[in-house]
């Protein structure tokens, strides 16, 4: 390799070029951290690896979903992994599971994988007070990543978002002119930096209704009753799961959505036209967004810094059957509609 190659790289993982040589040619004496970080900085510099160093899966991908019950995640895996395989790139697909394998498990399988780059499309980067060391080793070995939607500050990675401010003050003004004043949202946890996201543009439009769950249909369908118990004429939920939960938290109550109570989704995943009744929802872009995330990735992998700014994307507001006009007649929770005998 030629001396240029050679101090390329050693700039890239911040060591010697005696340092680059000897993992080039195979030597003992280097420690497994450093000779991983050469192996990628070859990979993200569009060099090959010599022949005895080069593995089998150097053209993969990860590609880390928080779960797959929610139907947003297949729908960006699906439109990443097929703007990666255009550029000839595998994905890994990790997922989280209840049985402990975690995002930090992922990461180091990753490691271990020598991938050429990781996409995490949710995760612990968005929670405030979770764990985030596993990040700091990516930076350390200098691995292309992508993050897609809000994180934390000071992780320097680059990331695709949805504008979630405008998305709720869409839902918020849709509502609002349908004569609906006591508005309710429903959020993820307090640590969610989306869900913080949300929660500001709310206040800001005087907004005081708030509750919160985990991102599950049963525990959203508990805070949303007691949102409805509060006086909420409708919900702006935090996810289209998160939607759903309300649904049946009115039914629960002896209301009917859309006549006596108006809810609207997130995400606007795939079966949500599908639902009974079909969501109002906010659509994130998800093809765009999961192309963009792509991009960004790949022009890491070839070398050219993408820097640790957010790149937003303006969400729509998809309106279905599940809002309307708000009925000053509507029953109050738990009081069964009236009903006229003829």
């Amino acid at each position: 390799m030629s001396s240029r190659r050679l101090a390329d790289i050693a700039q890239h993982v911040g060591v010697s070029q005696a340092t680059v040589s000897r993992v080039l040619n195979d030597k003992p004496g280097i420690s497994q951290a450093t000779r991983d970080a050469v192996l990628t900085a070859l990979d993200v510099l569009g060099y090959e690896r010599p022949n005895k160093l080069r593995g089998e899966r150097t053209r993969l991908v990860g590609l880390v979903l928080p779960e797959m019950t929610n139907p947003v995640f297949p729908a960006l895996a699906e439109a990443m992994a097929g703007a990666l395989a255009k550029r000839a790139f595998s994905v890994v697909l990790c997922t989280r599971t209840v049985d402990g394998v975690t995002e930090a498990d992922y990461v180091r399988l990753l490691l271990d994988q020598q991938v050429s780059g990781v996409i995490f499309a949710g995760g612990r980067y968005q929670e405030m007070a979770a764990d985030h060391t596993h990040y700091a080793a990516l930076r350390e070995r200098a691995l292309p990543t992508v993050l897609v939607n809000a994180a934390v500050q000071g992780l320097g990675f680059p990331q695709v978002c949805t504008d979630d401010g405008h998305g709720v003050e869409m839902a918020y003004h849709h509502l609002a002119a349908l004569g609906h004043e006591r508005v309710g949202l429903l959020l993820g946890p307090p640590d969610h930096v989306p869900s913080a996201r949300k929660l500001a543009a709310f206040q800001a439009l005087n907004g005081e209704l708030v509750g919160r769950a985990p991102f599950a249909m049963a525990e959203a369908q508990v805070a949303a009753g007691h949102l409805l118990k509060q006086g909420a004429t409708a919900l702006i939920c935090a996810s289209d799961v998160t939607a759903i939960g309300a649904v049946r938290a009115a039914g629960r109550l002896g209301l009917a959505v859309p006549r006596d109570v108006s809810v609207v989704g997130y995400d606007d995943s795939p079966v949500m036209a599908f639902t009974d009744p079909p969501l109002t929802t906010v659509r994130q872009p998800v093809d765009a967004m999961g192309h963009a995330a792509v991009s960004l990735l790949l022009q890491q992998i070839d070398g050219r810094p993408a820097g640790g700014e957010e790149l937003f994307f303006e969400p729509e507001l998809v309106v279905r059957y599940s809002t309307a006009r708000f009925s000053p007649s509507s029953p109050s929770p738990g009081q069964s509609p009236a009903v006229q005998v003829s």
